[in-house]
């Protein structure tokens, strides 16, 4: 399928491993040059080497905490100041009981899973308008539509992003601009060590133990792969997705038990 995007200019954050970089390698497939965005500058290098000989596509990198000022201009200057895709991601806060959570805690989950994902919105979304042609992709958490006990922090401050850019949304459709919503399930990545780990010590087993009873609660029967869920967002992010905006897609394996 062709998902019309070749050419276009893609900023995917916090993209040298898990869901960030199935998000790349779905979007280096479909023909968009890349923007990445790690921490771990010799980590990030590698992941944008493996994307350019897998696909042949233009890779910059940007290394450094997307929630700084300097990382979030560095970025937009690598996509020539005008980007066509945003992708906003960021680790999550670590699974804790929420008694546990001080002031300043509260504050840093806010900034990683709120502010910092507004903020690169504000810095993209005229010149998108403007050019008539945007796709925003925020990946958020399926904790959004169930909470989970540990992830209140996260959960909270994505619930909160998901609101703030509501309004946001149908403020810029008329100019071809979309922002649309992923929200994951338990997918094979690093941070799904940290679930079980946080899952066995509550219930006074191991973690390979807590992750065969994780799995058996998801109807596929299995944990996500990242490219599955970057293929989600590649299509997110395509020309045809143009009438989808202000949606919530839910990439769980059946998980949630709901019909809405």
């Amino acid at each position: 399928m062709d998902l019309k995007l070749r050419g276009r200019i893609a900023i995917v954050c916090a993209s040298s491993q898990g869901l960030g970089r199935g998000c790349a390698e779905a979007l280096a497939e479909a023909g968009c040059t890349l923007v990445l965005n790690g921490r771990d500058e010799a980590a990030l290098s590698r992941t944008a080497d493996a994307i350019r000989l897998a696909t042949g596509t233009r890779v910059k990198t940007v290394a450094g905490d997307i929630a700084l000022d300097a990382t979030q201009q560095a970025l937009i200057a690598a996509a020539d100041g005008a980007p066509d895709i945003l992708v906003n991601n960021n680790a999550g806060p670590p699974l804790r009981d929420f008694r546990t959570i001080g002031s300043d805690d509260l504050h840093a989950g806010l900034e990683a899973n709120m502010v910092t994902p507004i903020r690169m919105v504000q810095r993209v979304i005229d010149g998108m308008v403007e050019r008539r042609f945007g796709r925003i992709v925020c990946i958020t958490s399926a904790a959004v539509k169930a909470p989970v006990a540990g992830l209140d922090l996260s959960s909270g401050a994505r619930v909160g992003l998901t609101g703030f850019l509501a309004g946001v949304v149908r403020s810029v459709a008329h100019a071809n601009v979309t922002i649309n919503f992923l929200l994951p399930g338990l997918f094979e990545t690093r941070r799904l060590e940290g679930v079980h780990a946080f899952a066995a010590e509550a219930q006074g087993i191991d973690a390979s133990e807590a992750a065969r009873r994780a799995r058996e609660r998801i109807p596929a029967r299995r944990f996500g792969n990242p490219a599955e869920f970057g293929a989600a967002c590649a299509f997110l992010c395509s020309d045809g997705a143009g009438f989808i905006t202000g949606q919530s897609l839910l990439i769980d394996g059946g998980a949630f038990p709901g019909i809405l």
